[in-house]
Parts: C-alpha cells; structure tokens; sequence
C-alpha cells in the first residue's frame, strides 16, 4: 500500500532544492511515496526539460534518478548522504508529451557506508526506459542532522 513521503525541508527557509522543492521555480517539484520497501515518484515531463525535440534530456533522466535515491535514503533507510557514484543506462527515448513517468527506487546492496540503490524510469505505458545505480555514501543519523538538517526518519512519515 502506497503512502505519502512528508517533505520536512519546506520548512526551512533556505530550501531550494532542484529536485524536490516546490517553491523552486526552474525546479523538478519531486514528490514522493512509500510502497513498502520501495520509493516512487509520479512525475508529469514538461518540454522545457527536453534535449532532442520532444526527448527528455538525459542529465534531468539522471537527476530524477538521484533525487528519488536519495529520498530513498531519508525515508527508508533512515539517514541522509551524498551521492558518490551514479551509473545509468538510457534503454529507450523518454518523450515529454506522453504522460506521467513513474520512479521506483530500491536497496541493491548496502556494503559498510554505501548503499547501492537501483531506480527504475518508466515511461506512462510501462516500459522501462532508463536505470541507474546511484552509489550513496550514508553519514550516521547524527552527523545527518548537523551536516545536512536531516530531520530524522519519523519526519518523512
């Protein structure tokens, strides 16, 4: 069953992020919910993101792909990061005047302070269209707090 990510960071005044603020006007306005141990992010693509006539540019593909990692990180796992390494894979065309793409984010592999998280981009009919492994380095709850404002895992509930 799907439910709602709560996004603590509107609070902060300061907060402008490209991916998921929504009060950054040249921004993605990422919103988020939790389906069990998976994130996903319903996203409608709008033709001042493309890159070829019609095309979803594929450096915004990969934005989309680490912010929904990152929440992934916030909501799941239950700390906060940065990206160390993202890989992806570009396997069809994304177009921006064929409906909502759908994110999905989930644990690959955790090895001592990274987690692996794999993302899927899909585009409104289902099909898969790019992946990406986005490489997380995890910083302690703690040092999440004083470094990057995280507010804590029952924020984001």
């Amino acid at each position: 069953m799907k439910e709602p990510v709560h996004n603590p960071y509107v609070q902060l005044g300061e907060y402008r992020c490209f991916g998921c603020s929504p009060d950054n006007e040249h921004g993605l306005h990422m919103e988020f919910s939790r389906d069990g141990e998976e994130i996903e992010c319903r996203w409608e693509p709008h033709a001042r993101f493309q890159g070829y006539p019609g095309v979803l540019h594929g450096g915004i593909q990969a934005t989309l792909m680490d912010e929904a990692a990152s929440w992934f990180v916030y909501a799941v796992i239950g700390t906060a990061g940065v990206t160390a390494a993202l890989t992806t894979r570009f396997l069809k065309p994304v177009f921006v005047d064929r409906g909502t793409l759908t994110l999905r984010a989930r644990l690959d592999r955790r090895e001592g302070r990274s987690a692996f998280i794999r993302v899927d981009l899909s585009d409104a009919g289902g099909t898969l269209c790019s992946t990406g492994e986005c490489e997380y380095a995890l910083y302690s709850p703690e040092v999440a707090r004083k470094r990057l404002n995280y507010p804590g895992q029952d924020a984001f509930g």
